[in-house]
């Protein structure tokens, strides 16, 4: 699947614990679109809210070009976190394989209400870091679209996704979302 030009954008990826490695689909999304940019952290062990935020605010403030984000696991939350803090600049999430906050402790620093941007959420009904059901809430209070994903497991390498055309689909979706949002903003 080829993406429609996103030239008017900028994309990161921001995984999650342990990044993501070589066949991670985040990983693969990134060899075939090298214009994608990814979100490093100083240590991908450990996963720190404030700093991996921290750190997403960096990046993002280096271009001014609206942003989608494309993240995984912790990185939706630190997605999150961040956009409750700065919403400046981001046109859209795609949040794919939450991780659930409360494992981590950090559901009460995380937005209550919906977020500033258009953000669609993918679960797994086999995700053993965050249950389908516990990720349409969090989908519903942040006003994400919420994709029941099937038994894909944590949605990552694991799940032998291989590129993940439907992901992808998915992006250019979030995409068409953002333009739409962008055109009902201004004419606002």
């Amino acid at each position: 699947m080829a993406l429609r030009s996103f030239s008017d954008y900028r994309v990161l990826i921001v995984p999650g614990l342990h990044n993501s490695g070589p066949e991670h689909w985040q990983s693969r999304w990134q060899r075939l679109y090298p214009q994608f940019e990814r979100v490093e952290q100083d240590d991908w062990n450990e996963p720190d809210l404030a700093t991996w935020s921290a750190r997403l605010d960096q990046v993002r403030r280096q271009d001014a070009r609206p942003t989608l984000i494309v993240a995984h696991s912790f990185g939706c939350l630190t997605t999150a976190h961040s956009l409750a803090r700065d919403p400046q600049g981001v046109a859209g999430v795609l949040l794919v394989g939450p991780a659930d906050p409360d494992k981590f402790g950090v559901a009460k620093a995380l937005p209550q209400k919906r977020l500033p941007c258009p953000g669609i959420l993918i679960a797994s009904q086999t995700d053993p870091w965050m249950t389908a059901e516990h990720a349409a809430q969090w989908a519903r209070r942040w006003n994400c679209k919420y994709i029941d994903g099937g038994a894909l497991g944590h949605i990552n390498a694991e799940s032998r996704l291989g590129d993940w055309v439907y992901g992808q689909a998915q992006l250019q979706t979030l995409f068409d979302l953002a333009q739409s949002d962008k055109r009902h903003r201004q004419a606002a």
